[in-house]
């Protein structure tokens, strides 16, 4: 039983060497431990408010992402509206120009043809004329003294006039 209850003086050495170790140990290595635990802290709050300001900037970028974003897609809109209604004018003014143009063609083909018929009406009508004053010519020249020997003379004349 000697074991488990011990001296007194041991216990009075056992306590002074603790204290001893205990002095040297809160002088030496104490303040060190407790700096280091308290730097250690601070770096952990420090990173912790860092990440939530981080965190905080990341999604006030993603908001202004966003409305880049939305305004992105408005100009494009916009500009995609502004053209195909600039290609549409474009193809309009086309069409009306196309347009203008064929009529302008077929007036002068018109025109053209009109002024071809009444040259061709013209050169019938003085070929008749010459036709009518030769044959005019040869009855004059020729003088009948039968009238129906003057007809079949004309008759004659009309049958060449055909014929030519």
């Amino acid at each position: 039983m000697d074991l488990l209850t011990p001296d007194l003086g041991l216990f009075i050495w056992n306590l002074l060497a603790f204290l001893i170790l205990f002095l040297i140990l809160r002088a030496t290595a104490w303040k060190p431990i407790l700096k280091s635990l308290n730097e250690r802290e601070k770096g952990i709050a420090d990173s912790l408010a860092t990440a939530e300001r981080v965190r905080a900037e990341m999604a006030q970028l993603k908001g202004e992402n966003e409305a880049l974003l939305t305004k992105a897609r408005e100009e494009r809109a916009q500009l995609l509206k502004e053209a195909r209604d600039t290609r549409d004018k474009i193809v309009n003014e086309a069409k009306g120009l196309a347009k203008e143009e064929a009529a302008k063609i077929v007036a002068d083909a018109r025109l053209a043809i009109e002024q071809q018929k009444m040259a061709a009406l013209t050169e019938v009508k003085n070929q008749v004329g010459n036709l009518v004053v030769e044959v005019a010519e040869k009855i004059l020249r020729r003088e009948l003294a039968d009238k129906t020997e003057q007809e079949s003379y004309i008759r004659q004349l009309t049958n060449e006039a055909k014929l030519n």
